[in-house]
Formats: structure tokens, sequence, C-alpha cells
């Protein structure tokens, strides 16, 4: 995927949604990953032609893992001319050596969110963006449905009322593969996740038991996807 189907992607969502509005400061959740990596390119460079003016900050929140190393993004933020911060946690000695957590991934989510949103918050943000891909949205509806009976999924936008914060999801549109053929191609080096549960989580069944269902119904994930669109969940309909 080239730059210019990335922005296209990502333009459209955040006109769809009314992710991005005059004067916004957006801090960028940056993990290291393809995702991470595609939504700081996408607002770095929307930023350059967008009629409504924002500033970005990108942030990492580091696990405090052996093995992450951030020096590949410093060097991309560098490059980009964008303010680049590393917050240090304990978030992976708490879960693993002191929770021994089975099942971490809810819990990591909210830290690493709660340690996100904190530093964005000093840093003067009033909106966060997050990485969540198109495949993120149909694994995370298909995950409430299975392990919590419900029907939900993130929004594309929502407030944090506690922080004053909004969330912003600008690469909803954005198949993964396609996420993953554009860090390909750029030649930027991603960091690798250093979770001890990575590759070993319901995330992970979801999406191989989606794969495998894709095999046998056409274009599942789009009428999935179109369904949620369409839905009466709560920050879906574009008129909200």
């Amino acid at each position: 995927m080239k730059l210019q189907k990335l922005l296209s992607y990502v333009r459209r969502a955040v006109d769809d949604y009314h992710m991005i509005e005059e004067g916004d400061k957006i801090a960028i959740g940056v993990s290291g990953g393809k995702d991470s990596i595609c939504l700081l390119m996408a607002l770095k460079h929307l930023q350059r032609f967008y009629p409504k003016h924002f500033e970005i900050e990108a942030i990492t929140v580091s696990l405090g893992l052996p093995g992450a190393k951030y020096d590949d993004i410093q060097a991309l933020c560098d490059e980009l001319g964008v303010h680049y911060t590393v917050v240090h946690t304990d978030i992976g000695q708490i879960i693993f050596e002191e929770r021994k957590e089975k099942n971490p991934c809810s819990l990591c989510a909210k830290m690493r969110k709660g340690a996100l949103n904190d530093m964005a918050e000093k840093l003067g943000c009033n909106k966060v963006a997050l990485g969540h891909n198109k495949d993120d949205v149909v694994e995370t509806f298909f995950m409430s449905l299975f392990y919590e009976g419900r029907m939900n999924c993130f929004a594309p936008v929502s407030y944090l009322d506690r922080k004053k914060l909004w969330s912003i999801r600008p690469l909803m549109y954005v198949p993964e593969w396609e996420c993953r053929s554009f860090v390909n191609k750029s030649g930027i080096n991603i960091v690798k996740n250093p979770c001890l549960a990575d590759g070993n989580t319901k995330r992970q069944e979801t999406k191989e038991l989606l794969a495998e269902l894709s095999q046998r119904y056409d274009n599942l994930q789009e009428k999935v996807f179109g369904a949620i669109k369409r839905s009466s969940l709560k920050g879906w309909n574009k008129e909200e």
C-alpha cells in the first residue's frame, strides 16, 4: 500500500466521524508495531494539507519488559519532526510477576491506556489517537459476543470524561494486511512485541477463527464491518 492510499482511508474516517477539529493537539499512541507506525505516518502527512490545523505528539508506553528498544521510533520521529515521549512503567512486572495473570490482555490494555492518557494530559493534548484497524473492529465485536455475551465494540470517537480527553481511531477503515504492506514497502523497522503473551491471546484465537470462516463465507469481514456501521452501537452513527 502506498502513502496516498493510506491517507485516503484515514481522511475518509476522520471526515466521516469528525475526528479532528481546528486547534486539536493529538497524542498518538505508538507501540512501535505496524499499526501505530501507520497511524504516526498518516497523521503527520495529513497534518500538512488537512484544512483544520492540529498538532501531534508521539507517546510510547513501555511495559518495562526486557528486550524492548525504541531507538528506531525515536529516529523516525526525529525524521518526521514529531516530539516523542517514552513513558516508563512497571506494568509488565505487575501483570506477569506480581499478579501472575492468566488472561493479562484486558488489565494490561487498561493500564497502558491509563498511562497514555496521563501523559497526553500532561502534554496538553485534548485527543488521543489509537491504532485500531478494520480487522480490530471486527475482532473486537466477535470477542465481545463470544466472551461477554453482548453486542459491543469500541466507537470511532469516544470521550473520557474523567480526563476530558477524546479517543479517535483514524485507521478504522484500513485492513490489517494493508498496514503490513505499507510498513514493509516503506522499510520502516517495527518494534517486536516483548509481551510474554504475544500470539497466545483471545484476540489471536478470534483472528484465526475469522480467517477460517472467511475461507467459507465471501467478504465476511466487509459484511460484519458494514453491519457494525449500520448498527445502533454507541458512537457508530455518523450523525451523532
